[in-house]
C-alpha cells in the first residue's frame, strides 16, 4: 500500500502555526492590488515554504515585473515623452522600520529585487536614475533594454497624435495641442490648467502594491510599476515613497495604495491608514478615511488603498469616479485554499 503524504497537514500546520490552538494568534496573510492572482500565489508560496515577508512581498512583486502585470509594472510599458521605460519600487520590513527603494530606475527588469538590495546594502532609502542602475549593476543585475514592440509602438501612436495626454501646464506652445519642447509662459498670463482632464486618461491598474502579515504578526510591504504612460522623464510617482506606496509597521499593521501617484504622495495614504489602524479602526474604515480625506482636496482622483492589521484581518477602499467604481484585489489566508478576488464598491 503507498504510504500517504502528510505534506498538506504539515503545510497547513506551519501556516497556521500558534493558530491551531489559539484564535488570538495572527492568520498569515498576503493581499495585493488588482487581480494579479500569479503574484499572489508567488507571494504565499514563499510564505508557505519559510521564507520570511520581506522574502515573500520581493518573489510576488517579481513575478508581476516579470509577467508584465497589466504592462503597467515591469519593462515594456508605459513609455515616457523620449520613449523610454523606467521603473519605480520599493520594499519595508515593518518589524526593523527599514525600506530600500528605487525611482527611475532604468535598464534593470527586477526593480524590487534591487531595492531589496538597497535595504540589505546600504543604509540608504533610496536611490535614483542612472546612478541607481550603476548599482544595481555593482549588486549583480544585468542592463538590458526595457523597451519592447510594444512600448515604442505606444510611443509613435502618442506622437502622432500631438503628444496628448502630457503633464505639462503654463507653458508655450498648448501642451493640450501640441508636442513640445515647452518654455514657461510668462507670469503675467499664467492660468492655472484644469487638472481633472489627464486624470481621465490613465483609470487602468498601475501598480503592485503588496501587504504580507506572517504567523508570528511580523509584517512587510511592498511596490512595484512602470509609472503613468507618456510621464515626463524624470518623473517618481508615489510607489517608491516610504508611507505613499507602501508602508509596514509590526505595531499595527501595513498598508498599500494604488492610484494617481502625484496625488497620492501628497497623503501619505499607506502611513496614514497605518495609523488609523494604530488607533483602533479596522483595516475598511482606515482605507476608507484615507480615501475621504483626499477626496476633499482632489474630488476627481483615482486611487485605491488595501489595509491588514497585525492579525491578518484587512480591508480597502476606493474613490469612486464616473469609469472606476469597484475597486478589485486578490487576498490569500490560512482559511482559503486558493488566492480569492475580491471587489470593494468605491466611496
Amino acid at each position: 500500500m503507498a504510504r500517504r503524504s502528510n505534506l498538506p497537514l504539515l503545510l497547513m500546520s506551519y501556516l497556521l502555526g500558534p493558530a491551531l490552538v489559539g484564535s488570538c494568534s495572527p492568520l498569515p496573510l498576503v493581499i495585493n492590488t488588482w487581480p494579479f492572482r500569479n503574484a499572489t500565489e508567488a507571494a504565499w508560496r514563499t510564505l508557505a515554504s519559510g521564507g520570511s515577508p520581506l522574502d515573500a512581498v520581493e518573489s510576488g512583486c517579481a513575478l508581476c515585473e516579470k509577467e508584465q502585470c497589466d504592462g503597467t509594472v515591469g519593462f515594456g510599458g508605459s513609455p515616457d515623452e523620449f520613449g523610454e521605460t523606467t521603473l519605480d519600487a520599493m520594499i519595508m520590513d515593518g518589524t526593523t522600520m527599514d525600506v530600500g527603494a528605487v525611482g527611475a530606475l532604468r535598464r534593470i527588469k527586477n526593480a524590487i529585487g534591487v531595492a531589496r538590495k538597497i535595504l540589505e546594502y546600504t543604509t540608504h532609502t533610496l536611490l535614483v536614475g542612472e546612478s541607481a542602475t550603476k548599482f544595481a549593476e555593482s549588486m549583480g543585475f544585468i542592463a538590458e533594454d526595457l523597451s519592447t514592440d510594444v512600448s515604442r509602438a505606444l510611443h509613435s501612436d502618442w506622437l502622432a497624435q500631438n503628444c496628448q495626454p502630457n503633464y505639462w501646464q503654463n507653458v508655450i506652445p498648448d501642451a493640450s495641442k501640441y508636442c513640445g519642447p515647452y518654455k514657461p509662459k510668462p507670469h503675467s498670463i499664467l492660468k492655472q490648467e484644469d487638472p481633472t482632464y489627464k486624470e481621465k486618461d490613465h483609470h487602468g491598474h498601475d501598480t503592485i502594491g503588496m501587504v504580507v502579515i506572517h504567523k508570528t504578526g511580523h509584517t512587510a510591504a511592498g511596490t512595484s510599476t512602470n509609472g503613468i504612460k507618456f510621464k515626463i522623464p524624470g518623473r517618481v510617482g508615489d510607489s517608491p515613497v516610504p508611507g505613499s506606496g507602501a508602508y509596514a509597521d509590526d505595531t499595527a499593521g501595513a498598508a498599500a495604495a494604488t492610484g494617481d501617484g502625484d496625488v497620492l504622495m501628497r497623503f501619505l495614504p499607506s502611513y496614514q491608514a497605518v495609523e488609523y489602524m494604530r488607533q483602533g479602526e479596522d483595516p475598511t474604515r482606515a482605507c476608507q478615511k484615507v480615501i475621504l480625506r483626499i477626496q476633499k482636496y482632489f474630488p476627481n482622483f483615482f486611487g485605491a488603498v488595501i489595509c491588514a492589521n497585525v492579525t491578518g484581518s484587512y480591508g480597502a477602499a476606493c474613490n469612486k469616479l464616473p469609469t472606476f467604481t469597484q475597486f478589485t484585489f486578490m487576498a490569500y489566508n490560512s482559511l482559503k485554499n486558493q488566492p480569492t478576488e475580491e471587489k470593494v464598491d468605491c466611496i
